[in-house]
């Protein structure tokens, strides 16, 4: 039997990621098996930079901090070697990062994920991951908003270089008569 003060502290670690959980918008639970400690390195510093938390944790604590923050059908994908990817601002950046990682390394993959409190699985994940940055979508839209624009202003510019030509035909057909 655990003494008091280690249920304490598993208590307190239930406490903190199910705080993180119900806070972020989406994470991700990976089986990370067969992974090196070079390409964990490297996607751990993706993660930070994208400013998402990775953690590997006891797949009890994970499974019993989801239960608290209502997340308990993810408790089904919990076993063997799991990680979670939580999301702190962005909700695709957790999706993305890992994908790159899970289509570069066999044994490393997405088990399943949430998204607004609610359990995703790998298609859902997989697709968040294909969704464009925010700063592409914005480009997207502006370049959508400029084109009639734009083809407004061409319109204009060719009626009035049709009006430009037949101006100095006028005037010779003026001058000669």
């Amino acid at each position: 039997m655990p003494s008091n003060s280690i249920l304490a502290q598993k208590q307190a670690i239930v406490a903190d990621l199910a705080e993180q959980l119900k806070n972020s918008p989406a994470g991700v639970v990976v089986n990370y098996q067969g992974i090196t400690v070079d390409a964990d390195t490297k996607m751990r510093k993706a993660l930070r930079e994208a400013g998402v938390k990775y953690m590997v944790m006891k797949n009890s604590l994970t499974g019993r901090a989801c239960d608290e923050v209502g997340l308990g059908d993810m408790k089904q994908y919990l076993s063997g070697m799991t990680a979670i990817a939580i999301g702190t601002t962005d909700p695709v950046a957790p999706a993305k990062v890992l994908k790159e990682y899970a289509e570069k390394i066999e044994s490393f993959q997405i088990l399943a994920g949430y998204l607004d409190g609610a359990v995703v699985d790998v298609d859902t994940v997989n697709r968040l991951a294909d969704i464009p940055s925010k700063e592409v979508l914005i480009a997207k839209l502006l370049g959508s908003i400029k084109s009639p624009i734009y083809g407004f202003a061409y319109a204009l510019q060719a009626v009035i270089d049709k009006d430009g030509e037949a101006a100095p035909a006028a005037a010779e057909e003026a001058a000669e008569a």
